[in-house]
């Protein structure tokens, strides 16, 4: 490490006190957007190397496929901050590793699931002694929780004498009783645990830039709620309401002469249910999500029931009108992706259809889904046609279970949710594109495990 570098220079302030306390066994992270506890978890780490020959560290996500995007890149990032030439490590990526040359220190990736593989390469010499957790939520959400984090902490303790920590790093989720915030409570108890809580507003401004700080302002005018969960990382509470931002200034009528070069449409199939169809278009000019469309069919509610066969018809039927409405010859299609049925009926008959339409199973992370449709909403990029008539209803009565909420979790009431589902499918299946017209902060989903259809945006914002 060269001399020019101060620790002062590179970390937060209400970082200051624990950088080189060992004494402390457990850190725990919390901050909202823009916290910078991922940047400081990878100095911590890349000095830990660096400044002790004989302990190394190692690197826990629970979804191993996403280490090698966000820890991983934050340590080579730190390397720089550091100011330290990269030739003195060994950086590889099969396995994920970067070594310190001079002593043999390393940093291993992991994820927890693979803590056996991990404890099999660790050299015995040089301790583990910085357990780094990166997005807590995962462990709580997809994992076993408090208990594993126990399993962790002695599988990886043996051997110290010493000097040992873990370091837990997450964005606090927005209701209270979450299991991870229950944890943090009683964790905030233990002597030999702290607990810091940072925001974007303890970080110079210059390291964020005047455009992420404008992107807090503006969401803290239109949303102030969400404003203090996003970027202030408070537990806010949930609203039962799962889209309180709806309102009549999302119901447009699309104007006259509009034209489209690409309509996309999501689509929700029942039997005795409702299927629904829902068809928006994409305004460049105006930076809009412009809703067209709707087609709506319940079997129970109507009395007669239709086959797939007669829903695909439908469907060549709507996109039809769609495209003689709006002189689109371009169709994005999102199926429910439980309707194997309906999507073999689709593509039989599109054979024969004279417009190019790309048929896709929709994305169905229902929580990703909910907080993108949420953003459009907050930032006025989607609106509804009048004519989405069962979509707007919805909009009003869509509601989280009350039960869920009081165990910590957030479980849509699957109840007069179909358009909903439709239009989650089409936002989902859409969202590479419409998401340029959110302000940067906005478009990156960082708890995102499902498969894109359009090539992502490389990671935005660098301090989380």
């Amino acid at each position: 490490m060269t001399s020019e570098v101060k620790i002062s220079d590179i970390i937060i302030p209400k970082y200051y006190p624990v950088f080189n306390d060992r004494k402390i066994r457990h850190i725990i992270l919390t901050s909202g957007r823009a916290g910078t506890k991922s940047s400081y978890a990878g100095i911590r780490s890349v000095y830990q190397i660096v400044s002790d020959s004989s302990g190394s560290v190692v690197v826990l996500r629970k979804r191993h496929n996403k280490l090698r995007k966000t820890v991983y890149k934050e340590m080579l990032r730190a390397i720089s901050r550091l100011k330290i030439n990269k030739s003195a490590f060994c950086i590889t990526k099969s396995p994920m590793e970067i070594r310190y040359k001079k002593s043999g220190a390393t940093i291993y990736f992991s994820g927890s699931d693979g803590i056996d593989d991990t404890k099999g390469i660790i050299d015995e010499d040089k301790p583990i002694k910085l357990v780094v957790l990166d997005e807590l939520t995962e462990f709580f959400e997809d994992g076993e929780g408090e208990d594993e984090l126990q399993n962790i902490e002695a599988t990886f303790v043996r051997g110290n004498t010493g000097g040992f920590q873990m370091l837990y790093l997450y964005n606090p989720p927005k209701n209270p009783n979450a299991p991870i915030n229950e944890w943090c409570r009683r964790m905030e108890r233990r002597p030999d645990c702290v607990h810091i809580h940072t925001t974007y507003q303890d970080v110079p401004p210059q390291w964020l830039g005047p455009d992420l700080i404008e992107s807090a302002k503006i969401l803290a005018k239109v949303d102030p709620r969400r404003y203090r969960w996003v970027w202030l990382g408070e537990a806010i509470g949930v609203d039962e309401a799962i889209y309180y931002m709806f309102s009549k200034s999302h119901h447009v009528d699309t104007p006259q002469q509009a034209h489209f070069n690409v309509i996309a449409i999501g689509g929700d199939y029942g039997q005795q249910n409702a299927t629904t169809f829902e068809a928006f278009g994409i305004d460049w000019y105006n930076q809009l999500f412009q809703g067209l469309d709707e087609y709506y069919h319940s079997g129970r509610e109507s009395g007669t029931q239709r086959s797939p066969s007669q829903y695909a018809e439908d469907l060549i039927e709507f996109i039809g009108g769609l495209s003689e409405t709006y002189g689109c010859n371009y169709f994005y299609v999102f199926l429910d992706p439980s309707a194997a049925g309906l999507a073999e009926e689709v593509r039989r008959q599109l054979r024969s259809c004279k417009y190019q339409v790309v048929l896709r199973d929709a994305e169905n992370d229902v929580a990703v889904g909910i907080s993108r449709v949420q953003r459009l909403l907050i930032y006025d990029v989607l609106h509804v046609n009048y004519s989405q008539e069962h979509a707007i209803e919805e909009f009003g009565i869509y509601e989280y279970d009350k039960k869920s909420i009081e165990h910590g979790k957030e479980i849509p009431v699957k109840i007069n949710d179909h358009c909903m589902d439709a239009i989650r499918y089409v936002v989902m299946g859409m969202w590479s594109r419409i998401k340029r017209f959110l302000p940067l902060a906005e478009r990156k989903d960082p708890d995102y495990k499902g498969k894109l259809y359009e090539e992502d945006d490389p990671d935005e914002d660098e301090y989380q």
